[in-house]
């Protein structure tokens, strides 16, 4: 049986070095985590979005995470369902960022390139933190030479967005822990590929009926893959659950 820590703020609470240290990246090789939210009955959104599902825990959690990591992985509809801006420094992280920009950098998964190079997530992005985006040789490519004038493009794949070849392009650049924040779709790919290291997973004590998606969409796999239990927190009844690959 492993122990359940509370994670709100005060004496018997875990303090922000604590909890940076139960979720810390393991040292020296790259990692691919996955942080989402769901419901108790398995929704990943409430009305098309995830913070009907999340709480003060869940945030700070959240803040942490993009504390932690070298690059924040979106795919692109969550970007724009999640109105998406640049990371901004936040107290909590300490010394967590020491030797890298005070923040880091967004990168969008996208085939399309279904992007507005004027969103905030581009020209609100700081110089040493530019927002980066992962797309495929098919795309269109007057939307690539957009892009390029305000995020780092990343070309990965001929037909389709070669994940893996992606991931490796964000570890060229130095980036080789990666939180990934969504969406199903893309989650359900890089499981499919068998990228995922980590999965981070709030359980809001919520049922929200029939109809929501869950954390991952796409095609079915071959079969369920086995991850281990690495630590569960609570507050407030919702649960806060690590598994690594």
């Amino acid at each position: 049986m492993r122990q359940v820590y509370p994670v709100t703020e005060g004496s018997a609470s875990v303090s922000d070095a604590e909890l940076a240290s139960l979720y810390a990246f393991p040292p020296g090789s790259a990692w691919l985590r996955v942080n989402m939210v769901s419901s108790a009955d398995g929704a990943a959104t409430v009305s098309g979005r995830s913070a009907g599902l999340s709480s003060d825990g869940d945030r700070r959690i959240f803040l942490l995470l993009r504390g932690l990591a070298d690059v924040v992985l979106a795919g692109a509809g969550t970007a724009r369902d999640e109105n998406y801006k640049p990371a901004r420094p936040h107290s909590s992280w300490g010394d967590v960022r020491a030797g890298r920009t005070a923040t880091p950098p967004v990168a969008l998964v996208s085939g399309r390139l279904d992007l507005d190079p004027a969103a905030p997530l581009f020209t609100e992005a700081p110089s040493d933190a530019r927002t980066l985006v992962i797309t495929s040789e098919s795309s269109p490519s007057e939307a690539r030479k957009a892009l390029s004038k305000v995020a780092d493009v990343i070309v990965a794949g001929e037909s389709s967005v070669d994940l893996a070849a992606g991931l490796a392009g964000l570890r060229s650049r130095g980036l080789s822990k990666v939180s990934c924040e969504g969406g199903p779709h893309l989650l359900g790919d890089l499981g499919a590929a068998g990228l995922l290291d980590e999965l981070c997973l709030t359980v809001s004590p919520l049922l929200a009926g029939p109809g929501a998606p869950r954390i991952m969409a796409g095609a079915p796999w071959s079969g369920p893959r086995r991850m281990t239990p690495a630590h569960v927190l609570e507050e407030d009844g919702f649960l806060f659950c690590r598994y690594t690959a």
